[in-house]
């Protein structure tokens, strides 16, 4: 029988790369996103290649569009055998900066989101004993990175969430897996929010801000594909030897083994030379 797939966030970038994927490789893909004006290249795909895939509107901040487009969902197909919580966006600024509204967005979208759409879907896998769920963290969900901690926080959070659901729900036979990846060639930087203040010429934090973003624009240009990322998650779904998490890009990979072998003083030394040097 085939298996139904939903993908959040697959208008571009990591979520639509991995609803191509899922779909070409014999699932049914539930393609949600915000905003379904923005599926036209999603919907010459799916006919030109014929494949097994459905495109919902789903806003993961609104339980009535969770629920709505759940039930649909349930409906058509009678269950929901995979869910891969992708939907996020960036929030950029130091914390001095950011305002408790722009953090809360950050929080509502990228961590309260996924929980929204977990608790939606457990009952039904928990009762069928059967599921399995991604949630696509990052690279800045196990490193703290300056400029960028309201979206590292949510990203630590949803990871403490994962690890913690895995104990709840593997009995029921449901699993759980995080993906990290480090920084990836998408419209993740475009779509990114600057907080308001950030970009004061007086904000004190200004020349750090700079700096990541010029890092970051660089890192861009040698960054991840998505569709490699799409790749490691349907190798996490499929894997033999099941993991938690799944590192996804070399940078992460090196800064990662970097931060496990060193000295907490070291580690920061190290990120304050390359992250903010010349500051």
């Amino acid at each position: 029988m085939q298996e139904i797939a939903i993908v959040t966030g697959s208008s571009s970038g990591i979520g639509y790369e991995t609803a191509l994927l899922l779909a070409r490789s014999g699932y049914y893909c539930c393609a949600t996103m915000r905003n379904t004006e923005r599926a036209a290249s999603l919907k010459t795909i799916k006919e030109r290649e014929n494949l097994p895939l459905s495109i919902f509107q789903l806003d993961v901040n609104c339980d009535v569009s969770v629920e709505k487009t759940l039930s649909q969902i349930e409906k058509k197909f009678g269950a929901i055998d995979i869910l891969v919580n992708n939907a996020g966006y960036g929030l950029i600024g130091s914390l001095e900066d950011l305002s408790l509204e722009e953090t809360r967005q950050q929080f509502e979208t990228n961590f309260f989101g996924s929980i929204r759409l977990i608790k939606r879907v457990l009952p039904l896998m928990r009762t069928r004993k059967k599921g399995v769920i991604v949630n696509v963290s990052s690279g800045a969900g196990i490193i703290g990175f300056p400029c960028m901690s309201a979206y590292a926080s949510a990203k630590f959070g949803l990871e403490g969430l994962s690890e913690s659901i895995m104990y709840e729900v593997l009995p029921f036979g449901i699993r759980i897996i995080i993906i990290e990846p480090g920084v990836v060639k998408t419209d993740f930087v475009k779509n990114s929010v600057t907080a308001k203040r950030a970009t004061r010429k007086n904000s004190p934090y200004i020349d750090i801000l700079k700096k990541i973003e010029k890092n970051v624009n660089f890192m861009q240009e040698h960054a991840t594909h998505p569709a490699d990322v799409a790749n490691v998650i349907l190798h996490a779904i499929n894997d033999d030897k099941p993991q938690l998490r799944y590192l996804v890009g070399n940078d992460i990979a090196m800064v990662a083994e970097a931060k496990r072998n060193m000295s907490e003083a070291e580690f920061r030394r190290i990120m304050m030379q390359e992250v903010l040097q010349g500051v």
